[in-house]
């Protein structure tokens, strides 16, 4: 290098962020490697091939819902087809990469939470259907919530770091929360605009403290409850038929939360031991997104033929 020369003019002409093993690899295997840091789901042909079924699906859906006058459904279908793309569009904006499995189950919750579950009517014709999708629903909001802990572990401009445990209690937590918040979304719909979100339950026995005849608080317990009579305001009675007393959503909400709960648990486990087996777990891998370093633009370099840089000399003195 000559004398007097500027020392940064060699850090341009240096490529950015290269050690010397990546120098020496192979053309192959550094795009292999580029690959693998940056991909969407246009490589990922089992997740585009489900998503395109299911699209379909939808979109035919659609049209039958359409033409049937169903409206409310239509909009069901629409907003499905929004839901949709949000795994994907998470993957470009967030620069994460979400795991195959993790994609197909979510991309399976969407479908069956609102065409199955609401438009054919599987919550109410399948008493187990909306536990089954609360417990799913706890198991990956854990995993979500594992993975934004694990990333701001792995990320050197944060300065968090915790352990196995804390890491698994924080995901507990996450997932309880947005169980919770869900809650609240139910609860205000069927407040507001009279949905029947939080399911009714048929029940024969209550107790209330609203019957102590003291006015106090003792709880008076009603047993083998056949039937409810409701009186309307003009006097006119109706027997609602239901075979027992109709409880408006408290047991469906609790038992939501307590599947939640469960599904939070189980996850929280499977992370605790990922992190302490330093991520051998393989099943573990399947549900927790990672974030993906996109690849920077790299300067160009000298052009070919050209001499290397020489190394800085020192200044005779």
């Amino acid at each position: 290098m000559r004398q007097g020369a500027r020392p940064d003019i060699i850090r341009l002409i240096k490529p950015a962020g290269r050690t010397g093993k990546e120098r020496k690899m192979p053309k192959r295997q550094k795009k292999k490697l580029k690959g693998q840091e940056w991909r969407h789901i246009e490589n990922k042909k089992l997740v585009y091939t489900i998503y395109f079924i299911l699209r379909l699906s939808v979109v035919l859906m659609l049209v039958a819902q359409f033409f049937n006058g169903n409206f409310e459904n239509v909009l069901l279908c629409v907003l499905t087809l929004v839901l949709f793309m949000l795994p994907s569009m998470f993957e470009r904006r967030l620069h994460i990469d979400l795991p195959d499995t993790l994609e197909v189950i979510i991309l399976l919750f969407i479908y069956a939470a609102e065409i199955l579950g609401e438009i054919q009517s599987y919550y109410t014709n399948y008493p187990g259907w909306d536990t089954m999708l609360h417990t799913m629903n706890g198991f990956l909001c854990a995993a979500i919530g594992f993975a934004l802990v694990d990333i701001l572990n792995r990320e050197e401009k944060v300065s968090l770091h915790l352990s196995p445990f804390f890491m698994a209690v924080t995901a507990f937590c996450f997932s309880m929360t947005i169980g919770v918040l869900w809650e609240f979304f139910e609860f205000s719909m069927d407040q507001w605009m009279l949905f029947d979100m939080q399911k009714d339950t048929i029940i024969n026995t209550i107790s209330t403290v609203n019957l102590d005849p003291t006015g106090g608080t003792t709880a008076v317990v009603v047993k083998g409850i056949q039937d409810v009579i409701l009186v309307l305001e003009d006097g006119t009675q109706m027997p609602l038929g239901l075979g027992g007393y109709l409880d408006v959503g408290i047991i469906d909400t609790m038992k939501d939360l307590f599947v939640n709960f469960i599904g939070a648990v189980v996850f929280s486990a499977i992370g605790y031991f990922y992190v302490q087996g330093r991520g051998k777990g393989g099943f573990a891998k399947r549900f927790i997104p990672r974030f993906q370093h996109r690849p920077t633009a790299q300067t160009k370099g000298p052009q070919p033929g050209s001499a290397p840089a020489e190394p800085p000399s020192k200044k005779p003195e």
